[in-house]
């Protein structure tokens, strides 16, 4: 069906009353481009078709990183919130032995992590030691299982921090979850001068929740608070 006069002229008076509706249109824009193009013929190249191209595929990975800079800066503001409440929680219990078991279950929700397992290096028998009948959450274990653990060896700042994939978790932190575990975050601890470290261990069914890709910079403000609240409970 063709267009009227009345009809291309109506057109023509809204086009020029208002030329952004066609300047902001990209498909409007590349056909009337397109239209120019075939217009000149095949002998002529037009630099300013080519550079507009160009400057449109610019536009494009901008906008891309723009929207991942966006994408990822939401992201970091959630963590930052889990951690926050996560902190919050460990620090309500007023003995103990109810902030193990917080740990273990309230600390572990927040954080959306399927196991926290607290290890601490001890110079006694496990098995005859008080601090290893406290709960599962608590695990005992020889002088120098902590550096062996995450093959870091030991850190003066005590904020080593090792995220990575594994085929199964340590049955001696694990026990008989371990095989279910498929990715651990470690956090080595220190506790003061004079005290041996220790080390608090996420771990997850999910092999791509902790990636040696990931940030560890949440993870380790998480671990020096989590020392301070230690501290007070061993002193």
């Amino acid at each position: 069906m063709s267009s009227t006069p009345e009809t291309l002229d109506a057109l023509r008076d809204k086009i020029i009353a208002h030329p952004d509706f066609i300047l902001e249109d990209q498909e409007l824009m590349h056909a009337l481009i397109a239209a120019n193009e075939r217009a000149m013929g095949a002998n002529i190249v037009d630099l300013r078709g080519i550079a507009m191209k160009r400057l449109e595929a610019r536009l494009d990975r901008l906008e891309e990183t723009h929207r991942s800079v966006i994408a990822a800066a939401y992201e970091n503001l959630a963590g930052t919130n889990q951690i926050h409440r996560a902190i919050l929680r460990m620090l309500d219990p007023a003995d103990f032995e109810n902030f193990l078991k917080d740990l273990g279950t309230e600390v572990a929700n927040i954080l959306r992590v399927d196991y926290v397992k607290l290890v601490i290096e001890s110079m006694q028998d496990e098995e005859d030691t008080t601090i290893s009948k406290l709960g599962d959450v608590l695990v005992t274990a020889k002088p120098g299982f902590v550096a062996e653990y995450t093959q870091t060896g030991t850190s003066p700042s005590g904020r080593v921090v090792v995220l990575r994939q594994i085929e199964q978790g340590s049955a001696k932190v694990f026990a008989d979850d371990a095989s279910f575990v498929r990715s651990e975050a470690c956090l080595q601890l220190e506790f003061g001068r004079g005290r041996l470290p220790g080390l608090l261990v996420m771990g997850a069914k999910d092999p791509q929740q902790f990636t040696p890709q990931q940030g560890t910079d949440l993870l380790a403000f998480f671990g020096g608070v989590f020392e301070r609240a230690m501290r007070r409970w061993l002193s």
